[in-house]
């Protein structure tokens, strides 16, 4: 069977990853996308909504993927369900715990596949770091993700919008590899969040966790150097680290051999199963990480950010 699939959104990072997977994968084919711009050069239909891609393609699509900004996922990812559309949901899922809980409630309700793609919880690094923490007790946490958003965001304004999240677009990605790293849950104990006095979301971030020493940095004003990594400490003494965004990974400080393996491929293997077997695979801790920061942080405005 192959998987029909239409691409919701067609900005830097579905050219970068998506398309280039699809493409590789004789389980899926590209059949449309939709966008509000003109012709993006795809190669195949494009349409400005998810009703009009059904109304024109009858049947003729088993699934969406959603690489919009947040803020508008909801909706698409609702009208798609509503289609019986199968939905993959570029990270984060959405703006709001309530929205991905809906979007869970509804695609359970009509059996329609949906699946919650956080990128990095593929990196080759960390399914080995789980596996070695498992039934770990830990005593202390550090994640740095750090980088400068004028190189990894030039000109997106909407990251800087209500429900753009600021630094914790790419700081959930750190929050989810420790989400899928760590035997047990996470709790914020308290945020310290840094907000340009020309923005609504945050340029950095500082969150400590409750009931262990532990601390994550984030900062997107590239007076550091690149960084994107999580420490992990056990009562026993051991130390698990990931860098480079859990590309390489060091056990007592021995650097570990990684399978060559990227995160998309690994992503639209677990799609191609989602769909075929109509699951609902959702994943909403690291989101869940990032709405108690925002709920319980201490806001101070710095100075306004200019591109």
């Amino acid at each position: 069977m192959t998987i029909r699939i239409a691409l919701v959104g067609l900005g830097k990072i579905a050219r970068a990853e998506h398309l280039p997977v699809i493409d590789a994968d004789e389980r899926y084919s590209l059949v449309a996308v939709v966008t509000r711009g003109d012709d993006p050069g795809a190669g195949v239909p494009f349409f400005s909504s998810i009703g009009a891609l059904v109304a024109a393609m009858p049947g003729g699509v088993d699934a969406v993927v959603l690489c919009t900004p947040p803020s508008a996922r909801f909706e698409i990812a609702r009208e798609a369900i509503g289609a019986s559309l199968g939905v993959l949901l570029e990270k984060p899922p959405a703006v709001t715990l309530g929205e991905i809980a809906e979007l869970e409630r509804l695609a359970r309700a009509a059996n329609t596949p949906l699946y919650t793609a956080w990128h990095s919880q593929h990196a080759p690094g960390v399914a080995e770091a789980a596996e070695v923490l498992a039934g770990q007790a830990v005593t202390s946490v550090r994640t740095i993700w750090c980088e400068d958003v004028r190189k990894w965001h030039p000109g997106q304004q909407w990251v800087w919008q209500p429900g753009g999240f600021g630094v914790f677009d790419p700081g959930i990605n750190g929050l989810s590899i420790l989400t899928r790293v760590l035997p047990s849950s996470l709790l914020i104990k308290h945020a310290r969040l840094l907000i340009p006095a020309n923005r609504q979301a945050p340029i950095a971030a500082d969150v400590t966790f409750a009931g262990i020493d532990g601390r994550a940095q984030f900062d997107w004003r590239g007076t550091q150097t690149e960084q994107w990594s999580v420490a992990v400490t056990t009562t026993s003494g051991m130390t698990i680290e990931l860098q480079r965004g859990g590309h390489a990974l060091s056990i007592n400080g021995i650097p570990q051999d990684l399978p060559l393996r990227r995160e998309y491929p690994v992503i639209y293997d677990t799609f191609a199963e989602v769909v075929r077997h109509r699951m609902v695979e959702v994943d909403a801790e690291p989101l869940r990480i990032v709405a108690d920061a925002f709920l319980c942080g201490a806001r101070e405005t710095v100075e306004a950010f200019v591109e």
